[in-house]
Formats: structure tokens, sequence, C-alpha cells
């Protein structure tokens, strides 16, 4: 979709909703639950090997503590029913007492034909406590394990014979129990960061996204734009820049539409002006008729400044739309340039403003005659609309000086008015922004600049001791190219 300019309209675009999930706090509370389940899963892996160990030493501290009691009975074997009680109360199907010099069979009823896996209790490193856990969580539950390990300090070693069922069993409810202490935590853990984030984050971007599409609806509207919160973090210097650029392009699209205004009514007077243009030619041609040398001498001037008003419309209108012509350059007198501009502005001698040329008769400038024209008429007529308004000098002058420098003439415009403002310096050459009097579009300056630019030169006002306004104008000859210089030398 595109706006009646032709420029792409992203407001048209459909924008998709934001769910839950999909949004950022869904995304984030989700974040924050699995990183938070990762921590308790780096927990959970040494203590569930760290509890499968303690589980096997306490079967062997029970049973050691039964063999104590047995060691005292006299050297035969138990009555069956003893053994029964001992084995269960351990929990194990065999007891093996080892010493140095003998081994003796505690207690034991339904001996295995075979033991799948042996574990030695007296000297486990913490990855084969972890393999050791995570092989009876996956894989076990019907084998018989053998299970060893010193008697306290002593030199006696304990043997069990286990049916692992019990043991995954005992590591399978610890499991569950730290899943859902685990989900709990993460809850709970997750709940006061996610609410944390979401006022300090979310809900601040959330006001700016508003505010954009808002905006967006009626860039133009003064009301849209953002409140910066007043805060120091990133989002708040955001939200200020935000709020910068948004006033920025509203004075942005206030100077289109007044140039949009502006190229509308240009095209309006362009048209009428077509008409008296002709009506002016036809009475210029009857006074050349006239004998009368004044009337002689006046004619043409009349008709140029008529020729002169409609080029003027049509190239404030070619502004608005962004197309200046080049300049048609070539050597032209300054001097008569200069007279000129002093006879449209029409100052004769009963003005109280004096229009002072220091330019040397033989003095040329590489330039389009008419682009210079309105170059310095523009200047001209600013410093004689400010000298208007200043009754404080004795006697108010514009003095126009021109100089040649090697390739480069040097131009300037000074008169002894009250100076420009603050304001306008500040935004000097801008269109609608830097006119000096009150009601003023700021064009002249804008398009002396854009003139001078297209020849290559410069324009600068210039700082000077005395009350008023200076402007230099710097134009360069263009290069000589090398085959025209070889053909004029020939």
């Amino acid at each position: 979709m595109v706006d009646r300019d032709g420029v792409p309209s992203l407001t048209e675009k459909p924008v998709p909703a934001v769910g839950f999930l999909s949004g950022l706090s869904g995304r984030l509370l989700l974040v924050t639950a699995i990183f938070v389940l990762i921590a308790e899963v780096l927990i959970f892996v040494p203590s569930v090997a760290n509890m499968r160990l303690q589980w096997l030493r306490d079967r062997l501290n029970t049973a050691a503590a039964a063999s104590v009691v047995i060691e005292g009975l006299p050297d035969h074997e138990l009555p069956r029913a003893v053994q029964e009680e001992t084995l269960m109360a351990t929990g194990t199907k065999a007891i093996i007492l080892k010493r140095e010099d003998a081994s003796r069979m505690v207690a034991a009823v339904d001996m295995p034909p075979s033991i799948d896996a042996q574990y030695d209790l007296s000297d486990v490193s913490t990855l084969t406590a972890v393999y050791d856990a995570f092989d009876t969580l996956l894989f076990g539950g019907d084998r018989v394990i053998r299970v060893f390990g010193p008697v306290g300090e002593s030199s006696t070693r304990i043997e069990l014979l286990l049916d692992e069922r019990a043991l995954r069993r005992a590591m399978l409810g610890y499991a569950r129990n730290v899943f859902i202490l685990s989900m709990i935590i993460s809850v709970v853990t997750a709940s006061p960061i996610f609410f944390a984030l979401n006022r300090l984050l979310i809900r601040p971007i959330r006001r700016m996204t508003a505010n954009i599409q808002e905006f967006a609806a009626d860039p133009s509207n003064p009301a849209r734009v953002l409140e910066p919160s007043g805060g120091r973090d990133e989002i708040a210097v955001a939200g200020i820049h935000l709020a910068a650029m948004q006033q920025t392009l509203q004075r942005t699209l206030k100077e289109q539409k007044n140039l949009a205004d502006l190229g509308l009514a240009v095209s309006k007077i362009n048209h009428d002006m077509r008409n008296i243009l002709s009506s002016a030619q036809l009475m210029s041609d009857r006074l050349s008729d006239v004998d009368d040398p004044v009337v002689k001498r006046v004619a043409p001037k009349l008709l140029r400044s008529i020729d002169r008003a409609v080029g003027y419309t049509n190239e404030v209108l070619s502004y608005g739309r962004m197309r200046e012509p080049e300049p048609r350059r070539r050597f032209v007198a300054l001097r008569p340039l200069v007279q000129e501009v002093s006879e449209v502005l029409a100052l004769d001698s009963r003005s109280d403003i004096d229009f002072v040329a220091q330019v040397e008769p033989g003095l040329q400038v590489d330039a389009d005659s008419e682009q210079l024209f309105r170059v310095i008429h523009n200047l001209c007529r600013n410093a004689v609309e400010a000298l208007s308004q200043d009754s404080g000098a004795e006697r108010r002058t514009v003095l126009v000086t021109g100089l040649r420098t090697g390739s480069v003439v040097s131009i300037a415009i000074d008169d002894n008015g009250p100076g420009m403002p603050a304001k306008a310096r500040e935004n000097l050459f801008a269109a609608f922004r830097g006119s000096v009097r009150s009601g003023g579009t700021g064009l002249g300056l804008a398009i002396a600049r854009e003139l001078v630019l297209a020849h290559g030169g410069t324009i600068a006002l210039v700082e000077k001791p005395t009350p008023g306004t200076l402007f230099r104008i710097e134009l360069p000859d263009r290069p000589v190219p090398l085959d025209a210089f070889r053909h004029r030398a020939s």
C-alpha cells in the first residue's frame, strides 16, 4: 500500500497480534523458568549420586552393626530364622565379613547364581558416582549387585549382596521429590523475577510501542509525541531520543506541507502571471513607439523586471520540487550586475539608505548571470529590509564589494543594521526557519545558498566587530580543460 504521495504506508500493513507466549512477557517467563530448571538439574546430578552412595553406606553400616552382634556368638551357623530376620533388617541377600586371616558368611538366603555389578565404597570419585547413579536409574532394577567397604576404621571389610530394585525405587522417589521441589522453586523464583522485569522493561517497551503506533496514525498531532519517563536507564534514554525524533519529524512534515502549499500558490500565481506578462509586453511595444527618452529608457527595464518576476515564481516552484536548474556559466561583468540590483531595489536619492558598490569596472566572475543576480538581490533586499526597520543608525548603508584573488572571486554584502537575530543564526539557510524578519519564509537565504553551491562556491555569515550583517560569497572559476587550453594557445 502507498499513500497519496507515493510513499509506502506502514500503517496499512497488518500488524500481528501479540500473544502471551509469543510476546516478550511469555518468553521472559519461559526463559526464566528454563534457566532455573537448568540450575536445578546441575544441582540434581551430584545430589542423586550422593543420595545413592549414602543409601548404600547406610546398608553397609546397618549390616556392620548386626555383624558386630553376631560376632559375639559361637562360631557356628546361625539358625535360618535368625538369618532371615537379619537379612530382612538390612535389606540384603547375603552378608559377608572379611578379615585379613579369614572370611565369614554372616547370613545368606537364596544365593543368586551370578552377580551383575559390584561397587567398592571405600574410594569413589565424583564422576564415577554420577555415572553409577544414572546407570542405576536408567538400566537398573533387575540386577543383583555386590557392595563392599570397610567397617569403621578397622581392617575388617563387609560385603553385601543386594537386590537393586529397592535402591532404584528409592532413587526414583528421590528424583520425583527433587523434580516437584524444582518446579515449585522455579515458579516461586521466576514469578518475582518476571514481575520485576515486566515492570522495569516490558511495560516501558509496550508504552513506547503503543506511542509509535499512535504517532504513525497521526504524525502531525503534537499530542502524539512521547512524553519521556524521566529516568536515566537505557529505555528512558531511548524514550528521550524517540521524542526528539518525533518532534523533528513533525517539523519536517510541517515544512513539507509549507512547501506543498507554496508550490500550489506559486502555480496559481504563475498561471495568472503569464496573462499579466502578455499584457505588459503589449504595453511595452506601444511604449517603445513613444519618442520620450525617459520612456525609452524605463520601458526595457520595466519589461525585464516583469520577466524576472515570472522567472522568480517558476524558480520558487522548482525549489519546492527540489529541481533547481544547472547554472549556465560564462564570464559576467560584476559591476553592471550590482548596479542593476541597485536599480531593482529602487533606492533613489530620496531614500535614506545608501547603496554603495565598490567593484572594479573590469572585474568578471564565472557564473550564471541570472542566478548570481538572484543571490545578490536576495542578500541586498534582506539588508534593505533590516535597515528599514532600524532607526538607530544615522546613515544606513548597504555596501557591496568584489575582489578577485587568483581564480576565486569574493563578493561581500555588508550593512550597518541591527544584525541577525540569534534564532535566525541557529537556522541559517534553512527554509521556513531561517527568516530574519517576522512573517518571513527564509527562502531567500535558502535559495541563495543552493545557487552558490551549484556554482561550486561558498556563502557564509561573517562575524564583524561593528553592528550589522556581513555575508561573503566565494565563487571559483571553472577549471579549463587541457584540450581547450591547447586550442586557444594555438
